[in-house]
């Protein structure tokens, strides 16, 4: 992720300080990776000015407890160095439609794990090893992670839920966008009428652009129950629009991404992005 910014040179590391351009409200945390001598985290807070393709932004150092905070919304792109292997793949012109679906669903994979760490139910109890009796920990097969997969091209990025995930039901939910308007419409609803209370829900959205299709589909999830703290959104890429309208939105959300890029064009697309995921993915 680039941004645009006054920084200052020569500061240490997780404390450098990047003065944004007005002194509006930081809607939403951008957390990028993890100090490796404390628990605390490195986040950068976003200002984005409407009507502007440029990120403002000021990186401070944060405690966990501190940037969980409610209000706001928390975008999380995970350090690891396969997440960036994968999203090199996609974002070249000449992958193939096989090894552009594989990357994107590895990309999926390695995302829903980081997304899941604090967030599956577990039991406790003891079984017999081949060598004694040993205390464990298993989760909990009676609670169900929800995945919604926006077909279609979050079907790809929505692959492997199933073999990382123990115990999962999966809705799908169709929308498109309309070329000129850039509106989304919804096309197959598979959801329930009800989630069942305390739901946990991976919505898997492999582009953020404009924000249009995602926050349609989170409103069809609250209308059935589901509160803001109970969804976690996976994307492949990201951009400044669909952020700042998601964090107008749906304070408290948590985002998990593979890179946030700085702008979208006028046709919606996310710039360098990846193109047409759904195109690329199927090859038609």
């Amino acid at each position: 992720m680039e941004a645009m910014a006054s920084c200052t040179s020569g500061a240490p590391r997780f404390s450098f300080t990047c003065r944004p351009k007005t002194h509006a409200r930081v809607p939403f945390v951008f957390i990028s990776s993890y100090s490796s001598s404390s628990p605390s985290l490195k986040a950068i807070s976003y200002s984005n000015a409407r009507h502007r393709n440029i990120l403002s932004a000021r990186a401070h150092v944060v405690t966990e407890e501190k940037s969980t905070s409610q209000d706001r919304m928390l975008v999380f792109v995970p350090p690891h160095p396969l997440i960036k292997h994968w999203v090199s793949v996609l974002r070249n012109v000449q992958t193939p439609c096989p090894i552009f679906r594989n990357a994107m669903a590895e990309l999926g994979r390695l995302l829903l794990y980081e997304a899941s760490r604090d967030w599956l139910p577990t039991v406790n109890g003891e079984i017999q090893s081949p060598m004694g009796v040993a205390s464990v920990e298993f989760i909990d097969p009676r609670e169900p992670m929800v995945v919604v997969p926006i077909l279609r091209a979050g079907l790809t990025l929505a692959e492997h839920a199933s073999s990382i995930l123990p115990a999962t039901k999966t809705y799908h939910l169709g929308l498109s966008r309309d070329e000129e308007t850039l509106q989304p419409s919804v096309y197959l609803n598979k959801l329930p009428d009800k989630f069942p209370e305390g739901s946990r829900v991976f919505v898997i959205d492999p582009m953020l652009a404009t924000g249009g299709t995602i926050v349609a589909a989170l409103n069809l999830l609250k209308e059935r129950g589901i509160d803001n703290n109970q969804i976690k959104v996976i994307s492949a890429v990201t951009a400044p629009p669909a952020l700042q309208k998601l964090s107008e939105n749906f304070p408290g959300l948590h985002v998990y991404t593979g890179i946030i890029d700085p702008t979208v064009d006028d046709k919606g697309f996310i710039i360098p992005g990846l193109g047409d995921v759904g195109g690329r993915s199927f090859g038609t």
